[in-house]
């Protein structure tokens, strides 16, 4: 069951980027964006990313951090976040802890056929961790831009 709306979201630790585990508790007293992408490397994702990245200085200065996460290894997410120069950690989700937490795991079509992927969503917590915001089903185009607007006004 996912997290709801005013209620603490459970803590959970996952390997990222740069050779560490990032937890929730790592972010106790800022705000934060967790957003869940389907695949590194792919025109979506690749997109959201840089979008999250080019308005990082505006979600640091508004008292936010922001964490990608996908089911992608480790070791895809260093050679993503590298090439696009991501400045927030990715998460490496590989045995979905946190896609069965916040309930992202859904049933979509490719190409005709019926596959279990990440449903690209985005959370908002508080200082406290408490969910404020979410956001599923996400379209590219201007999400970023949405998510600090909602920031800036928690």
């Amino acid at each position: 069951m996912s997290p709801s709306l005013g209620k603490k979201v459970p803590d959970f630790s996952l390997p990222a980027t740069g050779g560490k585990d990032v937890a929730l508790t790592d972010y106790a007293g800022k705000k934060l964006v967790i957003y869940f992408y389907p695949k590194d490397n792919t025109p979506g994702c690749t997109q959201e990313g840089q979008d999250f990245r080019d308005l990082y200085a505006k979600f640091r200065k508004a008292g936010a951090e922001i964490v990608g996460i996908s089911r992608d290894s480790l070791r895809s997410h260093e050679s993503f976040s590298e090439k696009y120069g991501f400045s927030f950690p990715l998460l490496s989700d590989s045995k979905e802890q946190a896609c069965k937490l916040f309930d992202v795991i859904q049933e979509k079509n490719m190409y005709g056929r019926k596959v279990m992927g990440i449903q690209r969503s985005t959370f908002l917590l508080d200082e406290k961790g408490v969910l404020r915001r979410e956001w599923r089903g996400v379209t590219v185009k201007g999400h970023a831009s949405e998510v600090l607007d909602a920031v800036k006004a928690l």
